[in-house]
């Protein structure tokens, strides 16, 4: 018998209905945790580090929601210039970063921003800074699971100008660009930074690439923050965020953009409207 040589990545009729989903572990999990069901905040934050959930826990300016479901994570609720938003650190990794946020929309959730800690690629900024990313390189496998392999995964370019918008206001160098998602953070040798240089890209990552192919499938407002804070380690001042670890400017910079992604998710809603 023949040896089956296909490319399982490639294996995905991506027109199916998948028979597990979001919404049906959620509520396995709530069934078998004995919980009340529960929705989550319209605008919600993936904090891939976990430094701004745990500065949550730690001072008491968020409350942990009981109710979430979710077997592998804690959700927070954070309440920033009027409006209450859901908080889950930790989800690093694309599959694992996309898991969690297509439970967050099955629960209610309208719009997704998402930051995380990045090396630099560029030479031509200096960190730290943080990075809108406009695209992002797919070099990862959970994009593919959604949408036929490709080069890259593109943000909604409307939406990058709404939170673009929002965000010049702030004291906080915030950049736009093209970012390189990889799954393999260890794995980054020096050839490939060199071409993936020449391509124009700002920043390297884990989750963009994946979490925008599925805002774009889902139909559903995303926005990847990156704060660029090291040029993967090869230097003694790599992983300094400022005065406070950069809190203080992480915060401000993840309210702006959820403020304009639900915003921006109201027009898409109701044309005409303002927004929320």
């Amino acid at each position: 018998m023949a040896e089956d040589t296909r490319i399982p990545l490639l294996d995905h009729e991506l027109s199916e209905t998948p028979v597990f989903t979001a919404a049906n572990l959620l509520e396995g999990a709530r069934i078998r945790k004995g919980l009340s069901k529960v929705s989550v905040p319209a605008g919600c934050l993936l904090d891939f580090d976990g430094e701004l959930v745990q500065h949550f826990a730690d001072t008491g300016i968020a409350a942990e929601e009981p109710a979430w479901p979710c077997f592998h994570t804690r959700l927070f609720r954070w309440r920033a210039g009027g409006a209450e938003y859901g908080v889950i650190g930790g989800t690093i990794g694309a599959p694992f970063a996309v898991l969690v946020a297509e439970e967050l929309f099955a629960l209610g959730c309208r719009a997704l921003v998402s930051i995380s800690s990045a090396g630099l690629v560029a030479e031509r900024f200096a960190p730290p800074f943080f990075l809108l990313i406009d695209r992002a390189l797919r070099d990862e496998g959970t994009s593919c699971h959604y949408m036929r392999p490709g080069r890259y995964a593109d943000a909604d370019p409307s939406l990058i100008a709404a939170v673009r918008l929002r965000t010049d206001g702030l004291s906080v160098p915030i950049h736009t660009g093209p970012s390189w998602t990889t799954d393999a953070p260890f794995r980054e040798t020096g050839s490939l930074i060199d071409s993936r240089r020449k391509e124009g890209i700002v920043s390297v990552e884990m989750e963009a690439a994946a979490l925008l192919t599925l805002g774009k499938v889902l139909n559903k407002p995303v926005v990847c923050l990156a704060h660029v804070t090291n040029t993967m380690a090869t230097r003694e001042e790599d992983f300094e965020k400022g005065g406070d670890a950069g809190l203080a400017d992480s915060l401000s910079v993840c309210a702006a953009a959820l403020e304009a992604a639900l915003n921006h998710a109201g027009r898409k809603i109701n044309p005409g409207e303002g927004g929320r």
